[in-house]
């Protein structure tokens, strides 16, 4: 049983699925797998090991609608626009934040404002960010699922339909469980 401010990463065979609110969704993890956070590293490619808590909701307004989140949704919601990215560059002073890309960033980052459907919605989860211990890994979320459901490079992808759902349901603080 899955309390209902816990979303739980769970292994069933060779598939990975959420358990929230009673139900299971499919879902997809980092290539490499699962990884304690005292192993993680930036670009293993893997899915941090510990309890996590879901911070922030981060959505494509030209790709969303919005009124499919509210009124419900208890997490603070970001409209994700053409300079919105996050600093994946550990030398940075900027590692493991949102970042508002400008022409002449002098650091890495990954863009959020992307071609493909898969940071349409993005949840931010805490990981490495209380403190942000520098090349331990960035930019954790839990978002959209490829078209091809391909696994991620660390994160949790959820179909859209699901990731939907589930933020329908947050009525207080909720972590996960990985």
């Amino acid at each position: 049983m899955c309390k209902s401010n816990y979303w739980v990463l769970k292994k069933i065979q060779t598939n990975y699925y959420l358990l929230a609110y009673e139900s299971y969704f499919s879902c997809q993890i980092g290539s490499n797998g699962i990884i304690s956070i005292q192993d993680k590293q930036e670009g293993d490619l893997s899915t941090p090991k510990g309890n996590w808590k879901l911070n922030s909701v981060f959505y494509r307004e030209d790709r969303v609608d919005l009124k499919t989140l509210l009124p419900s949704c208890k997490l603070v919601l970001n409209k994700i626009t053409k300079n919105c990215g996050w600093c994946d560059d550990p030398f940075s002073k900027n590692y493991n934040k949102y970042i508002k890309i400008k022409k002449r960033n002098n650091f890495t980052y990954e863009k959020l404002w992307r071609e493909d459907n898969a940071y349409d919605i993005l949840i931010n989860l805490d990981y490495n960010q209380n403190p942000t211990r520098k090349g331990k890994g960035s930019a954790i979320f839990v978002h959209c699922s490829f078209d091809d459901f391909r696994n991620t490079a660390g994160c949790i992808a959820l179909s859209r339909t699901d990731l939907i759902f589930l933020l329908k349901k947050i009525n207080n603080t909720v972590f996960i469980t990985i």
